[in-house]
């Protein structure tokens, strides 16, 4: 490869990651938000339509002129980046034909707004910070599951009699008890009026809100919340090994300059 080339795509890649091209790349992401939202809209699509869909057009032009530079510039190394290749999916998704069985596909163009994630370094932390907690969150939904189980079978056998529509199988009652955990009308809607027959079920459905609601979901949001507080650490150590790196790198230069001199 000549010194040329290499020069060349260096270039490209101190444009790519500068601040400036950043910043233009996150605004063409929220304005084509606004424009992919503004196709819902049979009052704008019906006056500015055809507007609407060159916008579009364009926006999908930028984003993959951004990806053939990156390709261009980093070559097999655009593709041991995780957020270079999540972007590539998200952009080639949206250059699926709109025709016949793809029209499922066209729908997810809006999935290009994910596309902030890979951009704004903050957001990245919280999905990395996310993606590193689903190790620990895979054991605690196997406990959900487990205990999900069990009070499904409990719930089928005590109130599936009188409460077909609530507790009728496995399902409506796991259903149900979703609904239960998630405290949406738990009470009014389904405990009181199954009270009203069976006075004693308050002594299974309160232990099953205490270790569902207020254990096993906080057990989820301590996990996601020690795995960011990970993440930030690691950052912080990293910026001060840096610091640490260029601080000696001048020390040594100013020494090096001293010794010159004598």
């Amino acid at each position: 490869m000549s010194e040329a080339s290499v020069s060349e795509r260096n270039r490209i890649n101190t444009i790519i990651d500068g601040s400036r091209f950043q910043n233009f790349i996150f605004v063409v992401i929220v304005f084509n938000a606004v424009i992919l939202g503004l196709e819902t809209s049979q009052f704008v699509m019906a006056r500015i339509g055809s507007l609407i869909h060159l916008l579009d057009n364009i926006c999908l032009a930028i984003f993959v002129f951004e990806i053939a530079l990156k390709l261009f510039a980093r070559r097999l190394a655009f593709f041991r980046n995780g957020w270079a290749v999540f972007d590539l999916v998200i952009v080639g998704v949206a250059l699926v034909p709109g025709s016949s069985g793809f029209s499922v596909l066209r729908a997810l163009r809006i999935l290009r707004v994910l596309r902030v994630i890979s951009v704004a370094p903050r957001l990245r932390r919280v999905v990395e910070g996310f993606i590193t907690a689903l190790p620990g969150m895979a054991s605690v939904f196997l406990l959900m599951t487990l205990i999900f189980y069990i009070g499904s079978v409990m719930a089928t056998k005590l109130f599936a009699s009188e409460f077909p529509h609530w507790f009728g199988n496995l399902g409506l009652s796991a259903y149900s008890l979703f609904q239960i955990m998630t405290l949406e009308s738990w009470s009014m809607g389904i405990v009181r009026p199954v009270m009203e027959v069976y006075p004693l079920a308050w002594a299974f459905f309160v232990p099953f809100i205490m270790v569902t609601t207020f254990a096993v979901v906080n057990l989820l949001v301590g996990l996601i919340v020690n795995s960011m507080q990970d993440a930030h650490h690691e950052e912080d150590v990293a910026k001060t090994d840096t610091y640490r790196d260029e601080v000696l790198t001048r020390l040594e230069a100013i020494e090096a300059k001293l010794d010159a001199k004598s």
